[in-house]
């Protein structure tokens, strides 16, 4: 499972990317080969405020369907329509297939995830 540097991981297998006030959140790698191929996506309204824990949206695979939670208080800035046409795009691209982009509330709850190394550890007790 390709686990990338530089994002931070929840451990219900969503990645967050931080971009100044900013963060990119989607599946990771393990999560999409573990639901297989993905046939449909459900996301949020743009500006739809969440908290931690909060369903962001729902990915469905031919095996199962997962909700999807926001790891971090934000605020849906943008939604990736894309994956909605395509859902597909999450299994050849986890981590450039960014399901929302949206303002991060409270910078601090980052330190409450995984880095990469941390989520390679969690995955290998998975």
């Amino acid at each position: 499972m390709e686990v990338l540097e530089g994002l931070y991981y929840s451990k219900d297998h969503e990645w967050v990317k931080v971009e100044g006030d900013k963060v990119y959140i989607g599946i990771t790698d393990y999560a999409q080969h573990s639901l297989g191929n993905i046939v449909y996506v459900e996301l949020p309204e743009v500006g739809s405020e969440l908290s931690a824990g909060d369903v962001l949206g729902v990915v469905e695979s031919v095996k199962a369907a997962s909700d999807v939670y926001t790891p971090v208080d934000i605020k849906v800035l943008e939604v990736n329509n894309s994956l909605v046409e395509d859902p597909s795009l999450i299994n050849n691209d986890p981590y450039g297939s960014w399901m929302v982009i949206a303002e991060l509330k409270d910078k601090s709850q980052l330190d409450k995830l995984m880095k990469a190394d941390e989520y390679r550890k969690f995955l290998e007790e998975e």
